[in-house]
């Protein structure tokens, strides 16, 4: 195949070019129309056609999207935005010819042109070109609960489009980060598993029954509608610290139910032991006083 050169493009588009202005030529000699009245009717045309063609595949590609799970929102706003530029690209070429308008020196020009906006746009470019790698790989999908970088933010993503995520925070607050960051960091998608596992730690006294203390809390635990019977729960002594015994609660539940179980359970475990005669340790100094002699 040769490839085709910057002269060779040039010419095949003065070409088509001269090709229209000869077909403006004939309807306006045959059907005895001045040749602007026939120039402005085929804008028109060309102007509908393109908005018509850029709303089919607009709606054929969001139909795609809503069948086919592979297929998310931003591939499909993606494939069509490309779609849709083509098609205006080809529809203001055809009319710009219509006009008899000479664009060799407007293509000839691109190319610098291309340049200067490259430097002056390049961290716009670069996010957009990470938000094609976030709809091709797919980390998340509107409504998951994501948290970008280690010490990033996090929240449940409401939109998202080739420059930036929006994210709504638990207390409510809205981030906008630049698909830039989103893609140069790590991504930890709580939303993408069907189940979660809560991790929580208890101190008891060393003068406490260990076993009791882990009967006590595994029943607690096991009486939540939330937590799954499947894989079951852990209640086991994780450590000895200086003050107790840790004893490690780590119940399985959906990604849903995680706070509500969190928040339920630290809510309930101090009355819990309380009543099964189970003490938690806290920091004290034992001073003792030496006598005088």
């Amino acid at each position: 195949m040769i490839p085709l050169t910057a002269a060779a493009a040039s010419d095949a588009v003065g070409s088509d070019i001269q090709n229209i202005e000869g077909l403006v030529n004939e309807l306006s000699t045959g059907l005895h129309i001045p040749e602007l009245v026939i120039s402005l009717i085929l804008t028109v045309v060309a102007f509908i056609a393109a908005k018509i063609i850029s709303f089919v595949i607009r709606k054929g590609f969001k139909r795609l999207a809503g069948k086919d799970n592979k297929f998310t929102p931003l591939m499909a706003s993606l494939m069509w935005r490309i779609c849709s530029v083509l098609v205006w690209i080809v529809a203001i070429l055809s009319i710009l010819a219509f006009w008899g308008i000479d664009l060799t020196p407007v293509l000839a020009g691109l190319g610098v042109t291309g340049i200067v906006l490259g430097f002056a746009l390049q961290e716009s470019i670069s996010s957009l070109f990470s938000g094609i790698m976030i709809a091709i790989n797919n980390p998340f999908r509107v409504g998951d609960w994501v948290e970008i970088g280690q010490d990033g933010v996090a929240g449940t993503v409401k939109a998202m489009d080739m420059m930036c995520v929006t994210l709504s925070t638990a207390d409510n607050k809205k981030y906008t980060v630049s698909n830039k960051y989103v893609w140069n960091n790590t991504i930890l998608n709580y939303s993408y598993i069907e189940k979660r596992r809560i991790d929580m730690s208890i101190d008891v006294g060393y003068d406490m029954d260990t076993d009791k203390a882990k009967s006590v809390l595994l029943s607690l635990i096991r009486s939540y509608p939330e937590v799954l019977p499947d894989p079951e729960p852990i209640v086991e002594v994780n450590a000895y610290g200086a003050s107790g015994i840790t004893i490690i609660v780590r119940p399985w539940v959906s990604p849903a139910d995680y706070w509500k179980v969190y928040w339920r359970f630290n809510g309930d475990v101090l009355r819990i032991l309380r009543d099964n005669q189970l003490d938690m340790p806290f920091s004290q100094i034992v001073v003792h006083m030496a006598k005088d002699e």
